[in-house]
């Protein structure tokens, strides 16, 4: 085997290689290496029981676990094993003294570890006044370096001032750098002499102007600011930093960040005017005065707007109606409307949204068919609630002028939902009321005028929004709170209450499977006979609506959930007879029976908002003289019904057998 001579070691051309990850190692400098890979473990090993000698050549991604030959540099050390400890882990502590460089020619073994065919760079010898010039270039520079880095000691500036070989020299000082592995590597492979102290050279100076202007930036920021400001403190710093890299002041990078975000927000001309005259003014505003955070706000909102943002209307007509029987029962007349409107979306794509009222009892599902709708037709949803809303402000915001103004709730939501086209509910808006601070039913004909919310115009954003992508949605337990222009603008749908027959059905297909699966309760653990949900609806609940309903549900499943915890039980079927256990007595009787079986009892229909109710009119005489008492709540219409009818009475009195004088001594 052919081989070169090296400081009285002979270097074979064929070589171990070993990879590194983020280091160099340089000629006859010692480094200590911590080597864990199997492969490298199986190397060191083995020319343990050879020559000690390998190659070192580093790796140029430090991430790469396993590196292909293409991942190594081409120039690397040879090194002598001086020293192994195998530690308890597994892995080996190995100190290496680095030979001479290398180029590898070709790699002729990968497994179980490298092996290469190498040519040995011998050292130049070279000698000029230009390389004397560099020398004590380098070695001046490297004093400087010392006094001011922390982690470069006197002693090694004192071994490198006294040191005569330029070779050595510069290997010294580039492995005493803290500089990027890619950077020592250059000067590994630095051949000629010149070119190696040119590059030491230039790494020094770039240490030490990155340390004076630390130390500039330090001494500037001191005394700028008070020691104990610690925030105060870094952002001088940042902003030191920024100036010496010619990158501006941080109000600079905002001014900046906002013109990108303007320029991406596809606002409408006039209002993307109206953003950058905003932006103008920010730019000459100091971040100090009041008016800067208003123009700052000001700015976010209206970048942040959805202007042209929206979601794609699912225009299925017949999933939109899947989607819809599937979350409620019955309510045909608002599914019909709904299927309507996708219909015609087909057929004209740029049509306005529908502006509807829901109008019926509580718990009748006014709520959560607009969450139903947002989800048929692919929208997002926002809700707000207009229950004991008395400012006018909460619709249209605040004029800027005012301290902590902010867009009305409608802009608001939008701003959050991030979608220019959601459905958005009007939740209670019969109970709005009015004061001093203005009529927010009034605010509301803007947004509810598909005529007028094209260009909504907002307290405080004082530019045009559109609003008839959006599909809004009101709900009303009743209509006469509601402002006749109001009324005018928006589409009634009368959502009435539910008969038992329909509470039957929706508990059956809704509410006990919900219920069920919210106390943790199996299919086969708690069923329910339609005979006691009858009984649950006829005894314990008395409305138009189904939430009461639900309750009563929940609190058997409550019950049956703590007896299947207890163990007492494991599945259950409630019936008519058990009811009473969970429920407790019965709350409403039914009258209609017992009374109707009395001689003068009138059965009679009322009308009331939960869905109605069944009238007892009673009638009796007693000694008295000529008196018609009425008791009761009653109106006018039915005191005059009472006496139309005591009239016919008497008017009959003769046909019906009845004494024609009974009035006179009775009442």
């Amino acid at each position: 085997m052919k081989g070169q001579k090296n400081r009285k070691v002979n270097i074979p051309d064929i070589i171990s290689v070993l990879p590194l990850r983020d280091a160099v190692l340089y000629p006859e400098l010692m480094i200590p290496l911590v080597v864990g890979r199997d492969r490298s473990v199986k190397l060191i090993e083995d020319s343990i029981k050879s020559d000690n000698i390998i190659g070192l050549v580093t790796q140029k991604d430090p991430k790469i676990e396993e590196p292909k030959t293409d991942d190594l540099y081409g120039v690397g050390t040879t090194a002598l094993i001086t020293k192994m400890i195998r530690m308890p882990d597994g892995t080996l502590r190995v100190i290496v003294q680095g030979l001479s460089r290398f180029k590898v020619e070709s790699f002729l073994q990968t497994a179980p570890y490298y092996v290469a065919r190498v040519e040995i760079i011998e050292e130049p010898d070279e000698k000029s006044l230009e390389i004397d010039a560099l020398v004590m270039n380098a070695k001046k520079l490297f004093k400087k370096l010392s006094e001011m880095a922390s982690y470069l000691s006197s002693d090694l500036a004192s071994v490198i001032s006294n040191m005569e070989s330029a070779g050595k020299l510069a290997d010294l000082i580039a492995s005493s750098l803290k500089i990027s592995t890619e950077e020592k590597q250059e000067v590994l492979e630095s051949v000629s002499m010149k070119d190696r102290l040119e590059k030491v050279n230039l790494l020094l100076n770039k240490e030490i102007n990155i340390l004076e202007i630390g130390h500039k930036i330090q001494s500037q920021v001191k005394g700028e600011i008070d020691k104990t400001q610690r925030e105060y403190y870094l952002r001088e710093q940042m902003k030191a930093i920024q100036k010496e890299l010619g990158e501006g002041d941080e109000r600079g990078m905002e001014v900046e960040e906002f013109r990108e975000k303007i320029d991406k927000a596809k606002m409408p001309v006039d209002v993307k005017k109206v953003a950058e005259k905003e932006l103008k003014r920010l730019s000459k505003m100091h971040p100090a005065s009041a008016e800067y955070s208003v123009c700052r706000t000001y700015l976010e909102v209206l970048v942040e707007l959805p202007w042209m943002t929206g979601t794609e209307d699912n225009l299925d007509v017949k999933e939109a109606a899947r989607v819809l029987d599937e979350d409620h029962y019955d309510l045909e007349k608002v599914k019909k409307r709904i299927v309507e409107y996708l219909a015609v979306r087909q057929l004209k794509a740029d049509m306005k949204g529908p502006i509807l009222c829901f109008v019926g009892p509580p718990g009748v599902g006014k709520t959560s068919l607009g969450r139903s709708i947002a989800r048929a037709l692919g929208r997002k949803f926002i809700r707000i609630s207009l229950g004991g809303v008395r400012d006018e402000a909460e619709i249209r915001g605040h004029r800027r002028t005012y301290v902590g103004a902010l867009p009305g709730r409608i802009i608001q939501s939008i701003k959050k939902v991030g979608s220019h086209n959601p459905i958005f509910m009007l939740d209670e808006v019969d109970k709005i009321g009015t004061d001093f601070r203005g009529d927010p039913a009034s605010a509301l004909l803007e947004v509810l005028d598909p005529e007028q919310n094209f260009a909504f115009s907002d307290h405080y954003l004082e530019v045009p929004f559109d609003l008839s992508k959006v599909m809004f949605i009101a709900t009303a337990n009743l209509l006469d709170p509601i402002p006749p222009a109001l009324q005018d603008r928006m589409e009634v749908i009368e959502i009435p209450g539910y008969t038992d027959e329909d509470k039957l059905r929706i508990a059956t297909n809704f509410l006990i499977p919900k219920q069920r699966d919210e106390h943790g309760l199996k299919l086969e653990q708690i069923v329910f006979e339609n005979q006691a949900v009858q009984e649950i609806i006829r005894n314990y609940t008395r409305e138009a609506g189904v939430r009461n309903l639900e309750r009563e549900i929940a609190t058997i499943c409550r019950g049956i959930a703590k007896e299947v915890v207890e163990g007492s039980i494991q599945t259950a079927t409630i019936n008519s007879d058990i009811i009473s256990k969970y429920l407790g007595p019965i709350k409403y009787f039914s009258e209609v029976a017992e009374r109707t079986a009395v001689p003068g009892v009138a059965t009679g229909l009322a009308w009331t908002a939960t869905g109605g109710d069944i009238l007892f009119v009673e009638a009796s005489k007693m000694k008295g003289k000529r008196t018609l008492s009425l008791t009761g709540h009653l109106g006018d219409v039915m005191k005059e019904s009472a006496h139309a009818a005591l009239s016919y009475l008497r008017s009959k009195a003769k046909e019906w057998n009845i004494p024609e004088d009974f009035y006179d001594e009775y009442d």
